[in-house]
């Protein structure tokens, strides 16, 4: 296993043979982009120290936190597998706009169909007639009432590209910082967007052994 923060910028939290979890951070691209200037990201930076590594699933650009790659096509087979049966779960913490409301149970559920707005890509939109099913709970942590603000756990029981950005957003609470769907006000609230993959639980590709990795998040 290797662990560390060298110069080529990764923060790896995990890596054997066939797994590779790394810490990415705000602003940076998961995966290439179109042209010379998006070419920099995580999957790229990972490939040049470890050159089997391929991409299992994203995060947004704006989006901090824990990002898992395979190692090797059979490791990503199993991982894709994986993530299609929805044996992976994911968490992600957020600060939101407004004081969200407390389920009864703790946990609301946010179930709003979600496609591609082609004309405005690459925007998502809620649509009850053509969207695909999605799916996400939330939980309060904490309010700040001085600020107005709420604090969240978010479980995305679906994975569809935007989600949480989205069905936040559709239920009038902007994530802040969000500058694909917040208001100009709740953008200016923050200097990035405040959102983070704090935890990923999965069974390793290839011994299936129960593994649990957590970040940090910066705010």
């Amino acid at each position: 296993m290797s662990y560390g923060a060298p110069s080529d910028g990764l923060t790896v939290l995990y890596a054997d043979a066939a797994l590779l979890v790394l810490d990415k951070p705000a602003g940076l691209l998961s995966v290439p982009g179109r042209g010379p200037d998006k070419q920099d990201c995580l999957s790229r930076r990972a490939q040049i120290r470890y050159s089997d590594a391929l991409i299992v699933h994203r995060l947004d650009m704006a989006t901090s936190g824990v990002m898992v790659l395979a190692r090797g096509v059979a490791a990503q087979r199993s991982l894709n597998q994986a993530f299609a049966d929805r044996r992976i779960s994911k968490r992600y913490l957020a600060i939101v706009d407004g004081q969200f409301a407390t389920g009864s149970e703790g946990w609301s559920v946010i179930n709003l169909p979600i496609r591609v707005d082609w004309p405005g890509r690459p925007l998502r939109v809620i649509d009850h007639e053509d969207g695909k099913p999605s799916v996400t709970r939330c939980r309060v942590l904490s309010h700040n009432a001085s600020e107005g603000t709420s604090r969240l756990e978010l479980e995305p029981v679906t994975g569809r590209a935007h989600q949480l950005r989205l069905h936040l957003q559709a239920m009038g609470h902007d994530i802040l910082g969000d500058a694909l769907y917040g208001t100009p006000r709740t953008q200016a609230m923050a200097n990035r967007l405040l959102l983070h993959a704090n935890a990923i639980e999965l069974n390793h590709p290839l011994t299936g052994e129960s593994l649990r990795f957590t970040s940090s998040a910066g705010f």
